[in-house]
């Protein structure tokens, strides 16, 4: 759900992809196993939560018997959705909201979660032979966070308390603190602020990496920044997200995303995926994410330690 190299370096991510395919893909893992003899390249964004998820994956198809490329970490929505399209990945997690609003277009999302998940996996699979399995419970939607301190003080609770705000003569201190991706994308800030009736002169306006965003905002830099609901450091930095109470904000409900070739002929994928997905709720995600950018564990000791806790692998 967000960029990290900008857009001259996403385009260069999406560039390098098969290129790097070309120079042999670095598979490893097989044995025995249900999915003995599947070759899957499994991808992610950049994100804390996309790499815990992916290496999740990666490890779990992994002691499954397949051989898996990991393809985590790549450097944006576009950069993987791009390289499942062409091929260059199998499948990775992607989110309903993202599809729905980013990838096909549509400009009203479907608020109940079921409804939204259906419709998201019926258009790719007729249009772009993509198929979506295993949803899992947690929504990773967006939201605007501030210092609790700060919101008691300013009397904030919700996003519609903007307008009125804005208006005030200590309005014109407030920041908003985004990253790139979300300033421009129709599901991140120009939607918020048509369904809030409100507009931010641009000199209140940051653009900044999404871990800046955080640390920005947690220490009063950043009146307002932009944060996803499943982020750790929501809770570690004492962060009050705003009530949506106009519902603006998309169902991003994760799922995996995969190429229909690859699910024809190794169908137990979504068999084997299956209880994984049941369990990553939005509660476990926060934990996991904040292992990460709380505690500074690897995302790849994250993944390999709940997988064992869960009982998934010795």
């Amino acid at each position: 759900m967000s960029v990290r190299g900008r857009l001259v370096a996403g385009a260069l991510a999406v560039a390098l992809v098969p290129a790097l395919a070309g120079c042999g893909a670095q598979y490893s893992g097989g044995g025995e196993g249900p999915l003995k003899g599947a070759k899957i390249a499994f991808g992610s964004k950049d994100f804390t939560e996309q790499k815990v998820l992916g290496q999740i994956a990666v490890q779990y198809l992994r002691s499954q018997g397949a051989d898996v490329w990991d393809q985590t970490g790549l450097v944006s929505s576009q950069a993987v959705r791009g390289s499942l399209e062409r091929g260059d990945i199998n499948a990775y997690w992607e989110y309903t909201g993202t599809a729905w609003i980013t990838y096909f277009g549509k400009e009203k999302p479907i608020q109940d979660t079921k409804e939204q998940y259906d419709a998201v996996a019926k258009e790719d699979a007729a249009e772009n032979q993509i198929d979506w399995i295993d949803p899992a419970p947690l929504n990773n939607t967006y939201a605007f966070a501030i210092k609790s301190s700060k919101a008691k003080e300013l009397g904030i609770t919700k996003l519609s308390d903007l307008k009125a705000l804005l208006q005030k003569p200590e309005g014109k201190d407030l920041s908003f603190c985004i990253e790139s991706e979300f300033a421009n994308r129709p599901d991140g800030f120009p939607g918020v602020q048509k369904t809030y009736d409100f507009k931010v002169p641009a000199g209140q306006v940051k653009r900044l990496d999404v871990g800046l965003i955080y640390s920005q905002t947690g220490n009063g830099t950043c009146t307002f920044g932009e944060v996803f609901t499943t982020d750790g450091r929501v809770e570690g930095l004492d962060l009050l997200p705003l009530t949506d109470d106009e519902k603006f904000f998309p169902v991003y409900q994760a799922a995996i995303s995969i190429r229909q070739d690859l699910l024809r002929e190794h169908p137990q994928i979504e068999r084997v995926m299956k209880p994984i997905a049941a369990k990553l709720t939005t509660e476990e995600m926060l934990k996991l994410n904040a292992e990460v950018d709380i505690d500074g564990v690897l995302p790849e000791k994250v993944a390999r330690d709940w997988l064992k806790d869960e009982g998934f692998t010795d």
